[in-house]
């Protein structure tokens, strides 16, 4: 699923959409020019991020949470200094993002990939591109799959803490 087709499993969404994050790094082309502005520590009006962010809004105005947890490894790469900078207005649009370093859970307690848990019942794999760009999400309904991201999401949130409590060290 691409697009407005991806977007409509948050608008059907009923309680929750979860974001599980496990890497590191990413290279979506959209952010290249923020990242390049956030390394030379160049100011950014975050314009690229407003789309996301009124998503994010019009999705929790309806009740439905929107839950982000990244799974990081420390020291932090720059890419997660980044992000971790940006996720401020995540937040102030409604999303509670939380951070949980990486040595902190066993790996086989995590999946390789990063997912989107709708309401517990529908999963949906973050695909990308080669050259980083986001392709969209591989959706599935499959029981044992979704259980098994139950069990990831279940475990990494009663670990991860909160943005504003979130310390690298």
């Amino acid at each position: 699923m691409q697009g407005d087709d991806f977007l409509h499993l948050f608008r059907e969404a009923k309680r929750e959409a979860f974001h599980l994050e496990v890497q590191d790094t990413y290279e979506t082309p959209e952010e290249s020019e923020p990242f390049r502005k956030f390394i030379e520590n160049e100011p950014d009006d975050y314009g690229w991020f407003r789309p996301w962010l009124d998503h994010v809004r019009d999705t929790t105005a309806r009740g439905v949470s929107v839950n982000r947890a990244r799974v990081v490894t420390v020291p932090h790469s720059d890419y997660t200094r980044f992000a971790k900078s940006a996720a401020r207005f995540n937040v102030e649009a409604g999303e509670d993002v939380r951070y949980l370093s990486r040595y902190l859970i066993d790996p086989d307690e995590l999946t390789a990939d990063d997912w989107w848990l709708f309401d517990d019942e529908v999963l949906g794999f973050t695909v990308f591109e080669p050259s980083g760009q986001w392709a969209g999400a591989a959706v599935t309904t499959d029981r044992r799959m979704v259980e098994y991201a139950q069990k990831v999401k279940s475990r990494v949130w009663s670990l991860a803490v909160p943005l504003s409590e979130y310390s690298d060290r």
